[in-house]
């Protein structure tokens, strides 16, 4: 494990001399929430595409397939097709039409205050869902390589909690850009060498692979008896026999939740304000979109070969499937390696997401609500974001260690949903309808944010333990506990965040905002005058 540290802690010492070297460039508001928008398009993809590829995608998803075959993968082919939402509906409008942060579309044609303040509540609650999931992750992996030093799972949060702050601190939006790029590169080269892995055990035949997951025995845990199962048949986790009948609805939602829901995720739109214009927006997209569809394949090899090679009952944790794949295949070098790029691959998602939130409060709430515009002090805006990173970075810590149990995939399951229901109505609204309101946006972000937040608590996952690990005998007893069938609120909450937005502006016009509708479509679409904002 000594390896495993040393490159943990050169990871470590590369990202902090990153950030020594952006903080002397952030020079002002702009430099510190856009990276001065100097960041090219294929710098842009691959930052999203480390933005994106989080901890849920490479440890919790590779874990649910493992345990979970096909029902697993259906997460993974989710998060696959999400960014075509991000590439035909927001992408070009949100770089033109904005400046810092997603609210700044919404208050372009609508009363600023109102749908700022909204904005920001759902920004920083989407935020820390997500963040919450990946310091999880990062307290599991440090707590498993670190056993012998007895470091505790809360010791490893805290400690990820207070290097994501200083991150963005110190360095801004670019510090945490350049980190997301190394993550990514680092990150598709472990995966595509631990896939490569998984080939030779089976003498790189597919033929032998696909049998192997086919014709999977192992012990079921449940039972203590051995069973064979072929892990490419659905029903294992959404099957309508173990979920007392609400697996396939339930698979739905969360297809909803996370095809939606990439388009309201703060911590990805606030990348399109680094780069210089909306034509380099729509290149990253094309770029991200290549990245995370060939890592998405990839894990398919990661948990079936977790499945097949280690088999289920050998693997403590859902969540550690793939550093034990790597371990078993690569000895422990490349479990070192590995687990470094998962390490790596938290920080710099949790960075993403501190510094959008940040932004948000600072920006959104504290310039334009508060102080109505117009900050005291140049480099008040600034100051106010790095005082929000520390607030939220101890939050998500508090909750981290609170609900360390959790799958990481499902939490960020969570946080998409969220992101569906609030954000993306009224982003979708804004930009192409030309009755949209203040009211309506107010109603359908607050509409969207509560449903979403009520049905996950209501639902089988907080009010009682998982349907999916009881046994049958006993599964409707829990169900009965929850209010809500479903784990996932997606296929209602979103419908209620389109709603509530379309009734609140049907119930009250504005005339302004209705006037502004053929300005910002112009904006939105051509980029015109953005140039002019964006140097502000």
């Amino acid at each position: 494990m000594t390896s495993a540290i040393w490159m943990f802690l050169l990871f470590v010492a590369a990202t902090l001399g990153i950030t020594i070297w952006a903080a002397k460039r952030n020079t002002g508001a702009n430099a510190f929430f856009a990276a001065g928008r100097s960041i090219t398009g294929w710098q842009n993809g691959l930052a999203v595409a480390g933005d994106y590829m989080s901890a849920a995608s490479f440890l919790g998803i590779s874990g649910m397939i493992a345990f979970y075959g096909y029902d697993g993968f259906m997460y993974s082919v989710g998060w696959l097709v999400a960014y075509l939402t991000v590439l035909l509906i927001v992408a070009e409008p949100l770089r033109n039409a904005g400046k810092y942060t997603m609210a700044d579309l919404l208050a372009y044609r609508l009363s600023p205050r109102p749908v700022r303040a909204m904005a920001s509540l759902s920004t920083i609650t989407v935020s820390t869902f997500y963040m919450v999931a990946q310091m999880i992750g990062a307290g599991t992996l440090v707590k498993l390589l670190l056993a012998d030093t007895g470091v505790s799972t809360e010791t490893a949060i805290i400690g990820v909690g207070v290097l994501m702050v200083v991150y963005v601190v110190f360095g801004g939006m670019l510090a945490t850009t350049w980190v997301q790029i190394i993550k990514a590169i680092l990150l598709m080269t472990g995966t595509i060498f631990l896939s490569v892995l998984v080939l030779r055990h089976f003498d790189y035949s597919f033929a032998k692979f696909f049998d192997a997951i086919t014709h999977l025995t192992y012990t079921d845990v449940k039972t203590n008896s051995e069973v064979t199962r072929n892990f490419l048949e659905p029903g294992m986790k959404f099957g309508a026999a173990v979920t007392n009948g609400w697996g396939p609805l339930d698979l739905i939602s969360l297809g909803l939740a996370l095809v939606f829901g990439t388009a309201g995720l703060p911590h990805i739109l606030v990348r399109f304000y680094t780069v210089p214009d909306a034509k380099t927006a729509r290149v990253s997209v094309v770029w991200a979109m290549v990245i995370i569809g060939a890592f998405y394949i990839l894990t398919t090899f990661l948990g079936f070969g977790a499945a097949t090679i280690l088999k289920p009952h050998n693997i403590p944790l859902d969540n550690m499937a793939a550093p034990q794949l790597a371990l078993a295949l690569g000895g422990d070098l490349f479990f070192a390696f590995i687990s470094a790029v998962a390490f790596a691959t938290i920080l710099a998602v949790v960075a993403g997401l501190t510094i959008s939130a940040s932004t948000s409060f600072a920006h959104d709430f504290y310039t334009n609500v508060i102080h109505h515009g117009n900050p005291k002090t140049p480099g008040e805006e600034v100051r106010v974001a790095r005082i929000s990173a520390f607030v939220v970075g101890a939050l998500s810590i508090f909750l981290a260690i609170k609900l360390q149990a959790a799958n990481v995939a499902f939490l960020v399951g969570l946080a998409f949903a969220v992101a569906a229901s609030a954000n993306l109505p009224v982003i979708v609204l804004s930009i192409f309808w030309k009755r949209f309101s203040t009211f309506g946006a107010v109603l359908g972000l607050g509409v969207g944010l509560l449903s979403s937040i009520v049905l996950i608590i209501l639902s089988p996952s907080i009010m009682g333990i998982d349907a999916v690990d009881v046994p049958a005998a006993k599964r409707h007893l829990i169900q009965m506990k929850a209010i809500f069938p479903l784990n996932n609120p997606g296929i209602l909450s979103i419908p209620l965040g389109f709603l509530a937005a379309i009734i609140g502006s049907l119930l009250k016009r504005e005339p302004d905002a209705e006037a502004k509708f053929a300005e910002l479509t112009v904006r939105a679409h051509t980029g015109l005058g953005s140039e002019k904002a964006s140097s502000h």
